[in-house]
Parts: structure tokens; sequence; C-alpha cells
């Protein structure tokens, strides 16, 4: 044999000595696959490492039958005992043919075998015995005999196409010693050989063979929806039991779930140690589906697969079980649990984002200075939502009125991208209560939906303290107090006939109505509803489908908005006018001031102070106040003189009055406004030495100087009034 083929070999030989001591895989081959034992068959052709003195070989081969018989408490030794003969030929000439032998061999041994998957294995063997060699010329009067001593070592790599059929690559290294004086061939000798072998035993891939340990149990697989898709990762889609069903333990069971198509990975399930004969383990099934679930319409057939893994005596086995439900689409909902609104409640839509911001825009030159900007933002939201035509519409399939409360009645909610398509623009009160919450979320609005017999409607926080409940609405029973702050509910289902404070004013005459029988009611938080229940999941809508929606006419939103706000305004000042000419104080005429002048009603505002002064000319809140509507006006020379007369009145005997800093303060901001920023510094410090928090908001003064523009570039607050005193 060449030197580099010698070399090669040699090369393979320890690579398959080198994979038969690698690591074992998870899954013990060894174990699953052993067999009884096995019977093959073998040719190798040999190459002595030396030359045999003046000896030619013409061939020199191994033909031999073997027997091996694995442990069965430890597959991978294998004791065999292979028999045959190897036979040297050397060339038909005098000098030669003489040299020709056979040797007929005995040799038993062990093997390392390990199997690294279903079809592959590698290992080493070691062999060692008798052949006694037979040289049928060199002798005229017969044959001659010569016994040996022979061992090898070797590699074996087999390729396994069927449990029972092996065949094999074998590299090996022999060594022959004759134990008489004709010792001419003793030495190693190279063998390259293949083999096959025919395996006994049970082949555990065929269908007698495989494990069946386990039975599921009780399991009624229902079907389910889209958009639970969030709460079937935490929560139980449905139970099983797993039993054992052998007279003995099965260890390590691993129980999973999976549904092809739906699922990136199998969602595990439960590790059970040990499961004893007969007994069964409860099993929650839960899934953690793929966003793939949101592409199905309608009712989706599926047949996903319980998979139970566990070792039964010693043997790893794997049972998959099949079961068949119905997928739901993105839309369909069953009311069993109100809170399963909140996953159709989608505030993160960048669709959603895109429109909001469109109403923004819209009402941005038409907002009220001191009213609640959360209800502003519902009123704009509102007044949207209808000049773009939504009206509500019943489902003609599955009215909410049908369906509330009926666990087995499956309904549609339309998502608020959906709703708001051109072609649509129509929904249930379930379909505008999501639409309209969804839309107030994404402002960063809290939001709840009220449900009542057969009704749902939402509600949203003004976050704004109970006590104020007059700057929102004059009638107290139009807010709800909830947790400390006024919630307003909106019966957005009036779209298409009324205003937004109609729309007000039923829903909560719809809420109050079952104050005599509040477990008829309920108020869920939509924050709440989403812990456990979570949004859809949307693909993110291309250019082109976004512009696809018409957004309405900024007119109309901003004119509707208007009027909302100044009727509601309106309302709430004439309260308080009422009030203040019922009483005929001062305190209340200051009161009037104050609200008129919180919501941009200036001449109101001046009226009201003017009126309080009247009743008492040193009555010091209202001058202040009085001032500070020349400064809200910009009249700031004459928001200067009457802050002075306050001063002035103050300054002997009256600064320990709770309006002397304040005074100052405004004296502070005007000269700042007409930028003599000298005077304005002055002021700040003397309100600094009265009352350092009421000045620390305006430090800027001090960063003032120069002209006017360092003044225009000044971050600037609110008027400070001064409340009415009793």
């Amino acid at each position: 044999m060449p030197k580099t083929q010698k070399r090669l070999v040699a090369v393979v030989l320890l690579v398959g000595i080198a994979a038969a001591c690698g690591s074992q895989a998870k899954t013990d081959y060894n174990d699953l696959y052993k067999y009884v034992f096995s019977l093959g068959a073998q040719y190798g052709s040999l190459s002595p490492f030396t030359s045999y003195r003046d000896t030619e070989i013409s061939s020199y081969y191994d033909i031999a039958g073997s027997i091996r018989v694995p442990l069965p408490f430890l597959p991978v030794l294998q004791p065999f005992l292979k028999a045959g003969m190897v036979r040297l030929n050397t060339p038909d000439r005098a000098d030669q043919a003489k040299w020709g032998h056979t040797h007929w061999y005995a040799t038993p041994g062990i093997a390392y075998a390990h199997r690294f998957s279903k079809s592959f294995e590698a290992g080493v063997e070691l062999a060692a015995g008798m052949s006694e060699a037979l040289f049928e010329k060199l002798d005229p009067d017969g044959t001659r005999g010569s016994p040996n001593f022979l061992a090898s070592v070797g590699a074996r790599m087999s390729l396994d196409p069927s449990f029972s059929m092996s065949i094999d690559f074998v590299p090996s290294l022999l060594y022959f010693h004759s134990l008489t004086p004709l010792d001419r061939f003793n030495g190693f000798a190279l063998s390259i050989g293949f083999s096959a072998s025919y395996r006994y035993g049970e082949d555990p891939d065929s269908p007698r063979a495989i494990i069946r340990s386990v039975a599921l149990d009780e399991l009624a697989f229902p079907s389910v929806f889209a958009a639970m898709q969030g709460f079937y990762a935490k929560n139980p889609i449905t139970r099983t039991a797993i039993r054992n069903v052998e007279k003995f333990d099965i260890t390590n069971v691993e129980v999973s779930f999976f549904q092809a198509g739906y699922m990136d990975n199998p969602t595990k399930l439960a590790s059970i140690p040990v499961l004893k004969p007969g007994k069964s383990q409860v099993v929650e099934v839960r899934a953690l589906y793929s966003d793939k679930v949101f592409d199905t319409q309608g009712v989706t057939p599926l047949t996903g697969e319980i998979v139970v893994e566990y070792v039964s005596r010693g043997r790893p086995a794997r049972q998959g079980m099949p079961v068949s439900y119905e997928l739901q689409d993105k839309n369909a909902v069953v009311w069993n649990d109100d809170r399963k609104v909140g996953a159709f409640i989608t505030p993160r839509d960048g669709m959603l984002a895109s429109y909001t911001s469109f109403i923004a825009q819209s009402a941005k030159d038409r907002l009220v200075p001191g009213l609640s900007e959360h209800l502003q933002t519902a009123m704009q939201i509102y007044s949207a939502l209808k000049a773009v035509g939504c009206r509500y519409q019943a489902d003609p399939s599955s009215p909410f009125t049908s369906v509330q409360g009926d666990t087995l009645a499956v309904d549609s909610i339309s998502l608020p991208r959906q709703t708001l398509t051109v072609k649509n623009r129509t929904g249930d009160c379930d379909d505008l209560t999501v639409l309209y919450c969804s839309l107030l979320e994404t402002m960063g609005i809290p939001t709840a939906y009220i449900t009542v017999p057969g009704h749902i409607f939402p509600a949203f926080n003004s976050r704004l303290p109970s006590s104020l409940w007059r700057e929102v609405h004059p009638d107290r029973t139009m807010t709800l107090s909830v947790n400390g702050e006024l919630w307003i509910p909106v019966e957005v289902t009036l779209l298409e006939s009324s205003d937004f404070l109609g729309a007000w004013r039923k829903g909560i005459e719809q809420y109050k109505s079952l104050d005599s029988d509040p477990s008829r009611r309920t108020l869920t938080f939509t924050a709440e509803a989403q812990r456990t229940y979570t949004s859809v999941a949307l693909k993110e809508l291309d250019r082109e489908t976004l512009q696809s929606f018409a957004f309405g006419s900024q007119q109309a939103i901003a004119a509707g908005f208007a009027d909302n706000t100044d009727r509601l305004v309106t309302a709430v000042i004439d309260s308080y006018a009422a009030s203040a000419k019922g009483a005929g104080t001062k305190a209340d005429q200051n009161r009037l001031g104050i609200i008129c002048a919180k919501y941009g009603r200036y001449d109101q505002a001046e009226k009201a102070f003017a009126t309080a002064l009247s009743i008492d000319r040193n009555y010091t809140g209202a001058l202040i106040n009085l001032g500070n509507v020349h400064f809200l006006k910009q009249r700031y020379t004459a928001a200067l003189k009457t802050y002075g007369e306050v001063e002035a009145a103050l300054a002997n005997g009256g600064t320990s009055s709770p309006n002397w800093p304040l005074v100052l303060l405004n004296i502070s901001r005007c000269y700042y406004e007409l930028e003599n920023y000298s005077r304005a510094k002055e002021y700040l410090d003397k309100v600094s030495g009265v009352d350092p928090s009421l000045a620390e908001p305006f430090a800027f003064i001090r960063t003032a100087e120069g002209s006017g523009k360092a003044a225009a570039a000044a971050p600037r607050a609110s008027v400070l009034f001064a409340e009415a005193e009793e």
C-alpha cells in the first residue's frame, strides 16, 4: 500500500475512534435501538507494513463471518466472535508459489459502539485469538501448518438504513505472530474492510413496538379566539389529565402543545418527574400563538397536537395526540368576561395616532383655557367622528342585546381601524365603544367602559379631583366620582343624532338609571382589562392604505368642538352667575370673575370683579384679579397701575396678607412684559424674601437682559388669581 494511502486510512481510523468516544446526544439512541444479536459478513483488503523478505504478494485479503451480542444493561459494549480466513496469494512461479498460504482463524473480542443518530454509529473494537496458517506448496510431502497468535484493533463506522441492517466501513490493524520457526510473515498488516450485518430484535419504530404508556383523559378543546392571543399565553384554554396506563412508574414526563402554522415553537405545559402507575396529573393547556392567528377570516378548523415525552422502563418515548378545534378570527368574542373588550382597544395602532394628530391640529385654535384638557380632547374626538359620518348600526347577525352574557354565542367586534374605513364608518355599540376608547387612549386619556343590560358605552377620566365637579358641569350628577376623580360617560351611539353634550347626558342617565340596582351595571377600566387581555396585534399600514382613510373636514371638527365648549362654558358660568346674583356677596362675584377669566371670558370677568369692588371698594382680592384681567388682555400698563393700588393699600400694615406676595409677583411680571428687567428682578427678589416657593417658577425673570427678544424667548406661567375671601 502506498504511504499516502496508509496515512489517509490512519486518519480515518483515528476519526472513527474519536467519534466513538464523543459525547452522547440527549436522546439515548444506544438504548432506544439496541438489538439482541447480529450476524455479519466482512471482506477486507490487507496491506503489510513491511515486506516479507523476498516474497512477492499478488493479493492479500480477509473474508470472515461474525456474531455480535450487545450487553443488555450496557448496549454500547458488544462482545463478538469473528471467524474466517485470511488468504495471501503469491505469483504462480516456482520461487514464489510456495509462500502462498491461508490462515483459518477465530478471534473473540469486545467492541464499543456509540449510536449518534438513528442511522449512524461509530466505535472501536479489540480482538485476539488463534489462527492456523496452511502452506499448500511449501512442503512437497504435503500441506504444512503453522499456528499463529492473531490480534487486531480497529474502528467501525456504520450506516444503518433500517433497524435490522447495518453497512460498515472497518479500517483495522492486524498483528500476526507465528508460534513456530516459520516466522517470515510475522508483523502488522492494515486492513480496509467492509461488512454487512443483520440484527435481531424488536424495531422500536415499528407499530408493534411503539410505547404507549400514557393516555389523555377529559380533553374537551373549545374554540379559540385570535383576539385572546395574549390571554392564552398565560391562561389555560382548557385542561386535560395525563394518565399512566402502565403497571410501573414512568419518569421525566414533559408535556407540550403545538399548532403547526400558528406557533413558532411548542408551548411547554408541564414537567412531571414521576407519574405513578394508574395515576393522573391535571395539565393546563396554554398556547403561545404567533401573530399569524390574526391573518385568518371567519372560522378556521385546526388540528393541534398534545405531545408527551417520557421515559418508560428506561426507554425514551414520545406520544403525539391530535386535538381538533376551531380558530375564530380577530373580530370574534364570547361575552363570558366583560374584560375581553380590552383586547379590541388598540391605542398603539399607527393609523389611530395619525387620526388623533389630525383631530388635535383641527381644534388647536379653538381650545378653551382653563377647561379640562381631557374633556376638551373627548369633545374633539366626538366632533371628529360626527364630522366624518360615523354612525350607529346594530349588528344584524349578533346584536349586543342578544349576545351579552351568552357564553356560547359568538359576537363580532370590529377593530377601530376597520370601523373607520371609508366603506364602513358604522358600528354596533361595542364597535363604537372600542373605537372611542382607542382614540382617547391613543391621546393618553384613561378610559373605561360601562355595561348595562343589553348595552355597552365608554367613559373617560377627566383627571380632575371630584371636588371640582362644578368646573366641568354645573350639575353635579353629570359626573361620576371614581377613586376621587371625575369620570364622564358618553353614549357614543348618538353620533348621528346628537352632539357631545347630549351624548354625555344620555350616558350619565343610563348609568344613574341603575342606582337602585347597581349590580346590573359594571364599570371596567381599560388598563385593568388589558392586564389580562392584551391588545390585538396589528400590522403597520403602508402609506397607500393609510392615505385611503378620509379623516373628514378640519373646519367641521373645529366648528362642532367650539359649539360644544362654548355651550358648556356658558352653562358653567351661568351657574356661577346665578349663585353670585342670589348671594349678592363680593366673594361670589369674585368667584364668578375668576371662573370667567379662567375660561377666557375676560369681559364678563372684568364686570364681575367690578361688581365685587362696588360692594367693597377696598376688596384687594377683586382688585388683584381685575389687574389679572388687564394682564391677560395684554394691557400691561393698566395692570401695573391696578397692582400698584393694591401695593399701596397693603404697604401700611397689610404685608402679612396672603395677597402681599401675590401682588408683588404680578408687579414683577408686568415689568418683565414691559421689558423693564431691573424692576422685574427687584420685585421678584421681594417675592423671594416673603415666599420663595411662589417665586421659584418665575426664576427666568432673573436671566432676562437686553431687549425684548430675551423676554419673548422666556417661558411663561399662568396668571395666579386671588381666591375669594369669606
